[in-house]
C-alpha cells in the first residue's frame, strides 16, 4: 500500500489547512485509517482516526473541536481538516491504514505508512 499525504504548510496561528492522503489500494473502504504527528525527539502522537465506514472517530484531547477527519472511499482517500491551529501543532503529518476495518489509536494496531507532511504553524 502507498499513501501519499499533502496539503501541509505555513499557517499563521489560528488559521487552517486541510491534508489530504490518497491511498494507491483498491481495498482501501475495507481499512479504518488515522493520522499521527511527530516533532523531533518526541514519539508519534496520535492525532484521530476513522473506521473505514467513516462511522466512527477518535481524536486525541488536543485536536479535539478543532480538528475534523473524514474519507472519501470512492477517491481512496482520507482527509484532515484543521482549523484554530496553534503553534503546538506544528509537526510531521502522517497518514496510516489500519490493520482492520475499525478506528485505532496505537501506532502498532497500523500496518502502512504515508511519507508525511510537514505542518508549520507560526505565532
Amino acid at each position: 500500500v502507498q499513501l501519499q499525504a499533502s496539503g501541509g504548510g505555513l499557517v499563521q496561528t489560528g488559521g487552517s489547512l486541510r491534508l489530504s492522503c490518497a491511498a494507491s489500494v483498491r481495498t482501501f473502504r475495507w481499512y479504518g485509517m488515522g493520522w499521527f504527528r511527530q516533532v523531533p525527539g518526541k514519539e508519534r502522537e496520535f492525532v484521530t482516526a476513522i473506521s473505514r465506514t467513516g462511522g466512527t472517530t477518535y481524536y486525541g484531547d488536543s485536536v479535539k473541536g478543532r480538528f475534523t477527519i473524514s474519507r472519501d472511499n470512492t477517491k481512496s482517500t482520507v482527509y484532515l481538516q484543521m482549523n484554530s491551529l496553534k503553534p503546538e501543532d506544528t509537526a510531521v503529518y502522517y497518514c496510516a491504514v489500519s490493520k482492520d476495518a475499525f478506528a485505532a489509536t496505537m501506532v502498532e494496531d497500523f500496518r502502512s505508512w504515508g511519507q508525511g507532511t510537514q505542518v508549520t504553524v507560526s505565532s
